[in-house]
C-alpha cells in the first residue's frame, strides 16, 4: 500500500498536540558522530573482508519483494532502496525532486504530462534505464489487474503511455490529475519483468541478484531471518558509504533491543515502536543514541463495514450492529484518547482525529467542536440505548437477537500498543455493557481479507501526497470477487467520499485540493467506520560506534526508518570513516530525545498474494 495520508496544521487547546511537538523539536538537531570501530557482521551476512555493514533488527514481515504486490512498509522501503521512482521527496521539507526523471512539464490543458528520463542511470545488470522501461511498468498496471495491486490508483486515470526516445516519457491522461509529481510507482526493468508470467503469484524472490538502479542492490533474502543488500557502486546519485545493508528479523521486540545493546545491530525501530520501558532502559546507554520525532503514521481502529466486493456479493462475518452509524459512534465516544496517549505511548504521540498527521499541516484536519466525538460515556450510553440497543438486567448490553453484544477485536500479536489498548477497551467498553474478545494473530492477514472480524487495529505510514491513503477507502479498490485481493483498506465504500475523492484528484490549486482532502477526512471521521486514536512518533534507537551521522527525514526533526525515499541509508556515514558528510543536503541531523525507541518493522515469509498490512504499512 501506499501511505495513508495525514497531514497536520494545528490542533486546538482540547488536544495539546503543539506543545509536544514543539518540545521534540526543541530537542533536536543532534549532529551523529563517534569515533569508534564498527563490528562487523557475519560473513553470510555482510559480505566478507573489510565490507562495512549496517544491521537493522526488524519485527515485520516482508509480504512482497514485487513492488506490483507489497504493501507493507518494510517491503517497500526495500523497493525504494532497489529502484529509482520518477520523482523522489526532499529529505529536507519533503518537497519534490527528481528521481529518475530530470524534469517535467504539463500541457496547458494538463492532460499531457512529459518527463526527461535521465540518461546517467543504469540497471546492475549493465543496461541502460530508459523511458521505455517506465513506460512498460506504467503499462503493465493499466493492463493487468495483478500489476495494480498495490499502486493502481496511479494510473487508473491513464489514457496512454509512450516512450518516444530513450530519455522522452509522455503519459497522456483522461482528465487532469494532481499527483503526476508524486507518482510514487517503482519503475522496473522491462527487459527483466516481461519475462514474469502471472504478477498475482511472482514474488521475486528466487533468483539473486534482483536487477534495480537504486542506491543498493538486493543479493539475499532468508524468510524469518534476514534481507541483505550491497551498495551500488555505479548509482547516479552516488554510492552510499556502508558496503552492505542488511535487515535482520527479530520477533521478539526484547530480543532486538539486547541485540542493539551488544553491538550485533546497527538500528532499531519496531513493531512499529518500542515500549516507552525499552526506551527507558536505552537511557544512557553508552554509544547508542535514541530518535524520537513527530512521526508519519496514525494508529486506528478500524470497524467492518460489511465487507463486499465490486460485483456486489456480500462476505465475511461483521456484527450487523456495527451497520449503525450510531453504534460506531458511540464506541468511538468511549474511548479515551488522552489516556492511549498518556498511558499507553506514555507521551510520545498525540490524539488523533483524521487520516493525516500533524507533521503534514497542509493536509491535516481536526473536526470542529460540534462535530467532534470526544470522549463521553454518557453520551455514547444514550447513543446506543437510542439505537436499540439497551441493557438487561444484568448490566449486558443486548444485541437485535436478544444475545450480548460481544465484538471480536483483530490485533497484532507482535505489537505491545494493541494488547494494551485492548486491555482499555475492554474496561471503557464493559462500563456500556458491550464485551469483546481480543484476537491476536501473528498473520491477521487471511481475516481481514475474509472480512472475518467486527473491528480491528489499523494503522499507516502517510506520503507527503495524501493520494494513495485515500485511495484505498474508495469503491473502486474493493476486490472484484470475494475471491480476489482489492486495494481496499477496510471495504468502506462511500458514494460522497468518492466524489470528493475524484475532485481532488482532478484540482491542481493546492489550497483547494487541500481543503477537499479535510473534507475527504471529516466523511470517514462522521461516519465512524475508522477511529484514528493517535499519531506515534517515530522513536528509533542506533549505536554510534557504528555509524557515525546519518539523515532525519525532515531534516530537522523527522524519521531515519520508513522515509519517503532512501536518504537514511544511503546517507549513513560509517563511524569508522573519515567522511563527516551525511550524504545529503541534510548531513546527518538528527533528534537526540532519549525517551524512546521504535523496534524496526521486520522481515517474514513472503506471501504469493498482497498480505493486509500489520500497524506500521506502507511508506
Amino acid at each position: 500500500m501506499s501511505t495513508h495520508d495525514q497531514h497536520g496544521s494545528g490542533r486546538t487547546a482540547r488536544r495539546p498536540w503543539r506543545a509536544r511537538l514543539l518540545a521534540a523539536v526543541g530537542a533536536c538537531a543532534l549532529l551523529l558522530t563517534s569515533g569508534a570501530v564498527a563490528p562487523t557482521a557475519s560473513a553470510k551476512e555482510g559480505g566478507g573482508g573489510g565490507d562495512k555493514t549496517l544491521t537493522v533488527a526488524v519485527a515485520q514481515s516482508v509480504d512482497s519483494l514485487s513492488p506490483f504486490l507489497a504493501v507493507r512498509l518494510l517491503s517497500t522501503s526495500i523497493h525504494r532502496l532497489t529502484y529509482e521512482y520518477l520523482t523522489n521527496y526532499d529529505a529536507k521539507d519533503n518537497h519534490v525532486i527528481p528521481g529518475l526523471a530530470t524534469e517535467w512539464k504539463a500541457s496547458p490543458d494538463k492532460l499531457t504530462w512529459t518527463y526527461t528520463i535521465r540518461s546517467d542511470s543504469k540497471w546492475s545488470d549493465g543496461q541502460q534505464a530508459t523511458a521505455e522501461d517506465a513506460a512498460w511498468t506504467f503499462n503493465k498496471m493499466m493492463t493487468d489487474p495483478a500489476a495494480a495491486t498495490a499502486n493502481g490508483s496511479f494510473v487508473g486515470n491513464f489514457a496512454k503511455v509512450t516512450a518516444p526516445s530513450p530519455t522522452e516519457l509522455v503519459i497522456r491522461l483522461k482528465k487532469p490529475q494532481a499527483t503526476m509529481t508524486a507518482l510514487d510507482v517503482p519503475i522496473v526493468p522491462k527487459h527483466v519483468w516481461e519475462k514474469v508470467g502471472d504478477f498475482s503469484k511472482f514474488n521475486n524472490d528466487k533468483d539473486f541478484p534482483i536487477v534495480g538502479n537504486g542506491p543498493f542492490i538486493l543479493t539475499d533474502y532468508k524468510p524469518d531471518s534476514y534481507v541483505r543488500l550491497k551498495a551500488n557502486k555505479d548509482f547516479w546519485r552516488g554510492a552510499p558509504k556502508f558496503d552492505n545493508l542488511v535487515f535482520r528479523y527479530y520477533k521478539d521486540q526484547d530480543a532486538a533491543v539486547a541485540a542493539l545493546r551488544k553491538g550485533e545491530v546497527s538500528f532499531v525501530a519496531g513493531a512499529p515502536s518500542l515500549t516507552p520501558a525499552q526506551a527507558d532502559s536505552l537511557k544512557g546507554e553508552e554509544n547508542i543514541r535514541v530518535n524520537d520525532a513527530p512521526g508519519r503514521r496514525f494508529y486506528a481502529l478500524a470497524t467492518n463495514p460489511g465487507a463486499r466486493a465490486k460485483d456486489g456479493t456480500k462476505f465475511g462475518d461483521g456484527h450487523p450492529s456495527l451497520l449503525d452509524q450510531r453504534v460506531r459512534n458511540a464506541l468511538f465516544m468511549a474511548v479515551d484518547r488522552k489516556a492511549i496517549v498518556d498511558k499507553v505511548f506514555q507521551g510520545h504521540a498525540v490524539e488523533g482525529a483524521g487520516y493525516i498527521p500533524p507533521r503534514f499541516s497542509q493536509y491535516f484536519y481536526e473536526p470542529t467542536a460540534e462535530q467532534e466525538l470526544a470522549y463521553d460515556p454518557a453520551e455514547a450510553a444514550r447513543l446506543l440505548d437510542e439505537a436499540g440497543y439497551r441493557t438487561n438486567a444484568d448490566g449486558k448490553r443486548l444485541g437485535k437477537d436478544g444475545k450480548p453484544l460481544n465484538y471480536r477485536v483483530l490485533c497484532h500479536a507482535t505489537d505491545p500498543n494493541d494488547k494494551a489498548v485492548g486491555k482499555y477497551l475492554q474496561e471503557w467498553w464493559g462500563e456500556l455493557g458491550i464485551s469483546i474478545t481480543l484476537n491476536c494473530l501473528d498473520n491477521v492477514t487471511d481475516p481481514w481479507l475474509a472480512g472475518k472480524y467486527d473491528l480491528a487495529f489499523d494503522g499507516w505510514s502517510v506520503n507527503p501526497d495524501p493520494d494513495f491513503v485515500l485511495s484505498i477507502h474508495t469503491c473502486g479498490a474493493l476486490p472484484a470477487t470475494p475471491k480476489d485481493t482489492g486495494a481496499t483498506d477496510n471495504f468502506i465504500c462511500d458514494k460522497k467520499y468518492d466524489e470528493l475523492y475524484a475532485r481532488q484528484l482532478g484540482e491542481y490549486d493546492a489550497g483547494e485540493r487541500a481543503d477537499l482532502v479535510k473534507q475527504m477526512q471529516s466523511r470517514l471521521y462522521d461516519t465512524g467506520y475508522m477511529n484514528v486514536m493517535a499519531y506515534p512518533n517515530a522513536v528509533e534507537a542506533y549505536r554510534t560506534d557504528q555509524i557515525k551521522s546519518i539523515t532525519t527525514m525532515p531534516s530537522d526533526a523527522g524519521n531515519i526508518y520508513g522515509q519517503d525515499g532512501y536518504w537514511s541509508w544511503w546517507s549513513a556515514v560509517p563511524a569508522d570513516s573519515g567522511d563527516s558528510s551525511g550524504g545529503s543536503s541534510s548531513t546527518g541531523t538528527v533528534i537526540g530525545i532519549v525517551a524512546g525507541v521504535v523496534v524496526l518493522a521486520g522481515l517474514g515469509v513472503l506471501f504469493a498474494v498482497r498480505r493486509r498490512a500489520t500497524a506500521d504499512d506502507r511508506e
